[in-house]
C-alpha cells in the first residue's frame, strides 16, 4: 500500500511549478496563468503585475486576497462601499463557486476565523460537512470488510456529506455583516448569467479528468459540452447557479436546506449511478454551523490562532511551531539543510500525534491542551537534538484522560481555496473553504458541485485492536487539515493567512509563518517561497525550484527525497504600518486593497 502522501501526490493535478532564486530574497518569475483577466479593473491589473514581480500589494484601509481575480474584485467592491470583512467574504465565495468550482462552493464546507477589532475577541465557526445519519462505520468498506479503493469511494453519492457553506455565509453575515445581503451576490449572478472566461487552471483541470466528469449527465453537460472539455478563454454560463443564488438572496440559507434545492441534492446523491449515497432531507434540515473555541499557540512572541477540531490545522501547526521554539531558525536561515531537518522532523512528530488523537471533538475526547502543553512540546523537541533524520516517529503521550486510539491512514487530496480579508474597521477574517478533492464527488445539481468530504474519514474503523478516532460515525464531521490562521501581537492581528492543499496545507502554512516570523520575508516572498514538505518521512521538494538544491544535503542527512508538484494557494495579509497582501503565484488569485 502506498503511503498517504505518496498516494496524495499520485492524484495531484497542478500547474507547472515556477522557477525561484536560491537566496534570502525570493524573486519568483512570472506565475503560470493569464497576464490579464476579462473584466479586471485597473487596480486588479496592477495587483497582477505586483504578484508577477514578486512584490506585495500595499494598502491603508482594507485588503482582500482570494484565488481568482474576479472573486477578489467582488470582495473589493463590497469593502470599497463600506462593507465588512464578513460581507466581502460572502461576495468572494459566491464568485469562487462559479469561476473556481473545482475547489469550493455551495456544495461544500469551510472553517472561518474572525478577529473583531472593536472587542478584540477571536471567533471560529465550524461549517464542516457532516456524515449522514444513515452512515455507518463501514461506509467505505466492501462486504468483506476491506477498505474501498479511494477513487471508487470518491466519485458518486457515497462520499457526499451535508454541506455547510451556505449556512456559514448567512451566519457570518448575521453576526458581522453591514451591507445588504442581496447586494453581496450581484457579481456572481451577473457572471453566471452573462458568462465568464474559463481560466487556464480550470480548463487544464477539466481536461485532466474527462472520464470522471463525464460519468454523470449534469456534470458532463456543463464541463464537457458535446463531449469536449470547455477550453481556456471560452465563455461559460451557469444560469442554474444564478437561479440558486437568487433563491438564497430571497430566502437565505433555508432555501438551500429545505425545499426544491434540498430535494434535488438528495435525489442527486441517492440516484448516483453505480455509487449512490445515503444523504437525506433530514440531514440537510438538521445541519448547524458550530462556534468553537479558537486554538492558539505562542511562537516568537506572537500568538498563532486558528480552527480547532474537527480541523487538525491549528493544533498541528501549533505543535510544529512549539517544537521549533527552542531552535534558532533565524540564525540558520531559509536555505540551510539544518533548518529543514528541524522543520521536517517536527512536522513528522506533529503528524504522528495528529493521526492518533485528532478528530471531531464532539465524538472523540481530543487532548487539545495536552498536545500544546509547553512541557509536552519541550519533551518532543528533545527528539530533534540529533544531527540527522529521525529514523522513525511515533505519537507521543500528552497528559490527558483518553481512550486508547490507533493511528489513522485517511487521505486528503489537494483542492480547496483560501480567503484572507481585513476591512476598514480592522476586522480580520481567514476562511478556508472546500469541496475536498478537485470537483468533489463529480455530482452537480442546481449549478454547483457536491463535495466528497466523507472520504476524509478513515476507511478503516480499527487498527492494531484499537478504534481509529477519525472513523465514520453518523452526524460526525471528518477531520480536516484546513488551517485558516490569524497571528496576533499584543492582542492585535499582524498576519492573516491560509492555503488549500489537502494534508500539505499544514506544511504550507507552517513554512509561510516561519518565513515571515523567523526569516523576515514579506507576505509575497513568504507565499512564493519554494516548498519543502515532510509529513510522513519522505521530503517532498517543489520541483523546478531552488528547493531541489537541497536534495543531496537532505539525502546526506538520511532522508528519502523526491521532487513533487506542491501547488499551494497561500493568501496572506500583514498588518502594521498599513496593509500588505500576498497572493500565491502558483495559482490565479490576486490581492486588492486601498
Amino acid at each position: 500500500m502506498l503511503r498517504p502522501l505518496a498516494l496524495l501526490l499520485a492524484f495531484q493535478i497542478a500547474l507547472p511549478a515556477f522557477a525561484q532564486q536560491a537566496s534570502d530574497t525570493i524573486s519568483p518569475e512570472a506565475p503560470t496563468g493569464p497576464a490579464t483577466v476579462e473584466g479586471l479593473s485597473p487596480a486588479g491589473r496592477t495587483a497582477q503585475e505586483a504578484k508577477e514581480a514578486g512584490r506585495p500589494v500595499e494598502a491603508q484601509d482594507w485588503m482582500v486576497v482570494a484565488a481568482h481575480p474576479l472573486a477578489s474584485e467582488a470582495g473589493a467592491r463590497v469593502l470599497r462601499e463600506g462593507g465588512s470583512a464578513a460581507d466581502a467574504m460572502v461576495a468572494v465565495q459566491a464568485v469562487l463557486g462559479l469561476v473556481e468550482p473545482q475547489s469550493s462552493g455551495l456544495g461544500g464546507g469551510a472553517f472561518l476565523v474572525w478577529h473583531d477589532a472593536e472587542t478584540g475577541t477571536m471567533t471560529t465557526l465550524d461549517a464542516r460537512e457532516t456524515a449522514p445519519m444513515a452512515a455507518t462505520p463501514r461506509l467505505f468498506q466492501t462486504k468483506a470488510g476491506e477498505p474501498l479503493e479511494f477513487l471508487d469511494a470518491v466519485v458518486g453519492g457515497h462520499s457526499v456529506g451535508t454541506p455547510g457553506t451556505p449556512m456559514l455565509l448567512e451566519e457570518a453575515h448575521r453576526r458581522w455583516g453591514q451591507a445588504n445581503w442581496a447586494s453581496l451576490f450581484d457579481e456572481a449572478i451577473t457572471l453566471a448569467e452573462d458568462g465568464f472566461a474559463v481560466s487556464p487552471r480550470l480548463a487544464g483541470l477539466i481536461a485532466g479528468e474527462p472520464e470522471a466528469l463525464a460519468r454523470f449527465p449534469a456534470t458532463a453537460a456543463y464541463f464537457l459540452p458535446e463531449g469536449q472539455p470547455v477550453a481556456e478563454g471560452e465563455r461559460l454560463k451557469n444560469p442554474a447557479y444564478a437561479a440558486t443564488l437568487r433563491r438564497l438572496v430571497a430566502d437565505g440559507a433555508d432555501a438551500f436546506y429545505t425545499g426544491p434545492i434540498a430535494e434535488d441534492i438528495v435525489e442527486t446523491v441517492r440516484s448516483a449511478e453505480g455509487n449512490p449515497g445515503v444523504l437525506s432531507l433530514h440531514d440537510l434540515a438538521a445541519y448547524r454551523v458550530i462556534e468553537r473555541p479558537p486554538v492558539c499557540a505562542d511562537y516568537r512572541g506572537a500568538r498563532v490562532c486558528g480552527m480547532g477540531p474537527p480541523s487538525s490545522g491549528a493544533l498541528t501547526v501549533g505543535m510544529i511551531l512549539g517544537m521549533l521554539g527552542p531552535y534558532d531558525l533565524k540564525a540558520l536561515g531559509p536555505w540551510n539543510p539544518e533548518s529543514w531537518r528541524l522543520i521536517g522532523d517536527a512536522t513528522r512528530l506533529a503528524f504522528a500525534d495528529r493521526g492518533r488523537y485528532i478528530a471531531d471533538s464532539d465524538f472523540v475526547p481530543v487532548p487539545v491542551k495536552g498536545l500544546l502543553d509547553p512541557a509536552y512540546l519541550a519533551k518532543r523537541a528533545e527528539l530533534l537534538r540529533g544531527d540527522d533524520a529521525l529514523p522513525e516517529v511515533a505519537a507521543g503521550k500528552p497528559a490527558y484522560d483518553h481512550a486508547m486510539l490507533a493511528p489513522d491512514e485517511s487521505l486528503e487530496l489537494p483542492s480547496t481555496s483560501h480567503i484572507s480579508i481585513v476591512d476598514a474597521e480592522g476586522n480580520a477574517l481567514a476562511m478556508t473553504t472546500t469541496i475536498e478533492n478537485g470537483f468533489g464527488s463529480r455530482l452537480m445539481t442546481n449549478g454547483f458541485l457536491l463535495n466528497n468530504e466523507l472520504t476524509d474519514f478513515s476507511f478503516k474503523t480499527h487498527a492494531v485492536g484499537w478504534p481509529i478516532a477519525n472513523r465514520v460515525e453518523p452526524g460526525k464531521r471528518p477531520r480536516s487539515s484546513m488551517a485558516p490562521t490569524i497571528v496576533l501581537r499584543d492582542g492585535k492581528p499582524v498576519l492573516v493567512i491560509g492555503s488549500p492543499g489537502g494534508a500539505t496545507i499544514i506544511g504550507y502554512v507552517a513554512q509561510a509563518l516561519i518565513a515571515h516570523l523567523d526569516w523576515g520575508m514579506d507576505v509575497q516572498q513568504a507565499v512564493a517561497m519554494p516548498h519543502l514538505v515532510n509529513a510522513f518521512g519522505t521530503f517532498q521538494l517543489e520541483q523546478g525550484t531552488s528547493a531541489e538544491d537541497l536534495r543531496q544535503p537532505l539525502a546526506d542527512l538520511g532522508y528519502e527525497v523526491e521532487p513533487a508538484e506542491l501547488t499551494s494557494g497561500l493568501h496572506a495579509i500583514s498588518l502594521g504600518d498599513g496593509l500588505r497582501g500576498g497572493a500565491d503565484p502558483r495559482r490565479e488569485g490576486i490581492a486588492l486593497g486601498e
